[in-house]
């Protein structure tokens, strides 16, 4: 049977009160991922609610599509209120526990009435600031108000009144609390915390990666390397606060201790104007000094501010202002990481309210008035950048990807051709060993590199620039220094000592063909990339070029699979720092002083040669069980790899660090939903409404909302799951499944009791009436 894993970096927009909607999508992301890992523990079933529907069709993946699917969400990013979204899911999935608290706090307090400080609380609804009357009434009644062009006919009493309440409050200074949103969000991760643990929702030590953006409003100055002058300082205002995790065995344990998960959620969610920014010492106070790792988590976070010492002038505000789709941060959390089996990687983002930068045909086109210009040049437009240059970055990623695919194929006759010549009839050896395949690997390589000729000398440039570069990365990143010199300098002091240990000349033999001793060496001890490169290669014709030839059975293909991804893993867990010692980020500390040292300890904890070792012995084991047609076209694949990557290495420079497959995005949002409803956005969102801040004025908004996020989640992720399906999913079935997740959320909800009962009846009377029954 097919094994994949359907892979999620999700990333959650700022969108003001549409966090609500947010939260209903992500929702259903976790009770997918709940779904996927009880489908694949043989005594976890969900009998109720969305996530039995979601494991019915996993099982029926299984059973009639001859599909293993896993659903992998181990990127999450977000900014704003879709920050604290992706703070609370992140640690949903860590920690195996519910995400129910998150829809309480939502509901229940994310109203302006407990948001406001109690200090800006008007004393008197009917005494305080009587003069500013006139003003409300003009701001909420008078021609051409906002609350009749915004707000629904049936909540207008409500916003007014609550509206009336904030302008008649507390002048010139954020109306809601810093420290009392702090508190909210605290008390929301404690009461999940209390919740019963679960096994966490990604395979043990699979790395899970949360990243919030915020904004350093005072900015701080990092140096700049130039030519002349020689460096300078520039201002930075973006402050990125990130977790990675591997994921443990069991559950119950948090991604990180709740203070610092309660600062990620508050600075990127401390919208200007509305909450005052957020200051280190708020969360010193919340935690009352129960706060461990509080100087480690300082100086990963905002290591200049920590070494210059003016963490307590630190001021962080929304990190929409100047990032509101950290599409960036999650493609940079792509690089190194394991894969088990074939991937399907989706990038999903959370759009609640798509705008459209023209009027349609026929509307009035007004000019752009003095304040518009200023507020929309300061705020409006910064935030709401496309997120096209980062989607042409996984496209460019593709483009590189396809174009290594044709040229691999283009060279698969000569090189199969040159590998049957090289070893005759040894290819059908019955059983290969570990000693005779290790042997087979090392003459196919030296082949390739006497057939290089003088081309050679460019490969193993190519090879060495990238294995240098690589080494001073890690460098630099698992030191215990801050005061670290930039990679380019690394990598010229390891150059320069790779070059005295006799690296000056890689080539060795006539015409320049084949490698020096020297360099032989080092490749054994520091090329991780070329194994991941090599395996990689088996694993795309395993997975895609001999799918569909009649002569591989199913059942060879998948056991061949699971060998490669076996041979995979040892190499990936190679590249984990946490593995190479307590003391290696001193070692590192120190490259430039010694970079030998630093070059040795790496090779000798890495142990590159006896994961070659392991790794072969798993491919003989495998060999030996294959049919002998599939066995012959490993082997030539295989052994053929060097042919490959001399050819193609300097051209396109793909050194395998990321995930072999493309990379998909996938977008969710209102107008892509339309099995319920048509419409879009305008058709079934309220947070819309009074500029966004709907949702914090009226509890029925929030539940509008919320049950819609729900519903539109659940679409959206049948339909992600529908199209990892090779040879597609009838859109009928695909359908029903969705009616019957919407059917059963409503049932959840009539149960929960989180939305008034009259809501949930009138949205299950318009899924039947548009769906049928289940």
């Amino acid at each position: 049977m097919r094994q994949k894993e359907l892979r999620i970096a999700l990333v959650c927009y700022g969108g003001v009160s549409l966090a609500v909607y947010m939260h209903g999508v992500t929702k259903e992301l976790w009770k997918l991922a709940r779904a996927s890992q009880a489908h694949h523990s043989p005594d976890a079933l969900h009998e109720t609610g969305s996530e039995a529907v979601y494991q019915r069709m996993l099982n029926e993946l299984e059973t009639q599509h001859d599909l293993r699917l896993r659903v992998l969400p181990d990127i999450i990013t977000g900014a704003s209120a879709g920050g604290i979204n992706a703070v609370f899911l992140a640690q949903a999935i860590h920690s195996g526990r519910s995400l129910e608290p998150l829809t309480e706090l939502w509901l229940d307090t994310a109203d302006v009435e407990n948001l406001v400080d109690p200090q800006a609380r008007p004393w008197s609804d009917l005494m305080a600031r009587g003069y500013m009357r006139p003003f409300v009434w003009y701001l909420t009644r008078g021609p051409g108000n906002t609350v009749e062009e915004t707000v629904a006919v049936e909540t207008r009493k409500e916003v007014r009144h609550k509206i009336s309440r904030l302008v008649r409050g507390r002048w010139f200074e954020p109306p809601f609390s810093g420290p009392g949103f702090s508190r909210l969000i605290h008390d929301a991760l404690q009461a999940m915390e209390k919740t019963p643990a679960g096994p966490p929702l990604l395979p043990e030590r699979h790395p899970l990666d949360l990243l919030v953006t915020a904004t350093d409003f005072r900015g701080r100055l990092e140096t700049l390397r130039l030519n002349s002058p020689p460096q300078v300082e520039e201002p930075e205002h973006r402050m990125p606060i990130g977790f990675r995790s591997k994921v443990p065995g069991d559950g119950g344990h948090v991604l990180a201790p709740l203070c610092e998960l309660t600062l990620a959620a508050r600075a990127t969610a401390s919208f200007p104007g509305a909450f005052p920014p957020l200051r280190i010492a708020e969360i010193d106070d919340l935690c009352d000094g129960d706060w461990p790792g509080r100087e480690e988590f300082l100086r990963r976070v905002m290591p200049v501010h920590v070494e210059r010492g003016t963490t307590e002038h630190v001021a962080l505000v929304d990190g929409s202002v100047l990032v509101n789709a950290p599409f960036a941060g999650a493609i940079e959390r792509l690089s190194t990481r394991p894969a088990q089996r074939e991937v399907d990687r989706r990038f999903v983002y959370i759009d609640p309210s798509p705008r459209q930068a023209r009027p349609e045909h026929g509307d009035e086109v007004k000019p752009v008035s003095f304040f518009a210009a200023i507020i929309g040049s300061l705020s409006g437009i910064p935030r709401e950048q496309p997120i096209r240059d980062n989607l042409e970055v996984l496209e460019h990623q593709t483009r590189e990807a396809e174009k290594l695919r044709l040229m691999v194929n283009a060279l698969r006759p000569e090189v199969d051709a040159a590998v049957e010549k090289l070893f005759g009839h040894t290819l059908f050896l019955d059983r290969p060993t570990r000693k005779r395949l290790a042997g087979w690997r090392a003459k196919a390589q030296e082949a390739a590199a006497h057939r290089a000729g003088y081309a050679f000398h460019s490969y193993a440039q190519a090879k060495l620039s990238g294995i240098i570069d690589r080494l001073a990365e890690l460098a630099r990143s698992a030191s215990s220094s801050l005061d670290m010199p930039s990679v380019d300098t690394i990598a010229l002091r390891l150059r320069a000592k790779i070059d005295e240990r006799g690296l000056r000349g890689l080539g060795a033999g006539k015409g320049g063909g084949g490698a020096s001793e020297a360099a032989i060496d080092f490749f054994r001890d520091h090329d991780l990339v070329f194994r991941v490169r090599r395996l990689r290669l088996l694993a795309r014709r395993l997975s895609r070029d001999w799918e569909l030839d009649p002569e591989v059975s199913d059942a060879g293909l998948q056991d061949a699979r699971d060998a490669v991804y076996r041979a995979l893993a040892l190499y990936f867990a190679r590249e984990d720092v946490a593995g190479l010692g307590d003391d290696f980020p001193d070692i590192a500390a120190r490259v430039l002083e010694d970079p030998g040292a630093f070059l040795d300890a790496l090779a000798d904890r890495r142990a590159l040669r006896a994961t070659d070792e392991a790794a072969e012995e798993v491919l003989v084991e495998a060999l030996a069980a294959m049919p002998r047609d599939l066995r012959r076209r490993v082997l030539l694949a295989y052994l053929g790899f060097p042919f490959y990557d001399v050819s193609t290495l300097p051209l396109v420079r793909n050194e395998g660090l990321t995930e072999f497959d493309p990379v998909k995005v996938d977008r969710i949002s209102p107008e892509d939903c339309s099995a319920i409803r048509e419409g879009g956005t305008a058709a079934t969102l309220r947070g819309t409404e009074f500029f966004n801040f709907g949702a914090f004025f009226s509890r029925a908004y929030r539940e509008n909302d919320y049950l819609w996020g729900r519903f539109h989640g659940a679409e959206r992720m049948i339909d992600l799951v529908c199209s990892t399906v090779p040879h597609g999913y009838d859109n009928a079935a695909c359908l029903a499944v969705k009616r019957d997740a919407f059917l059963a959320i409503c049932d959840e909800e009539e149960k929960s009791g989180n939305c008034k009962p009259e809501l949930v009846a009138a949205l299950r009377a318009e899924i039947v009436a548009k769906l049928g029954a289940n």
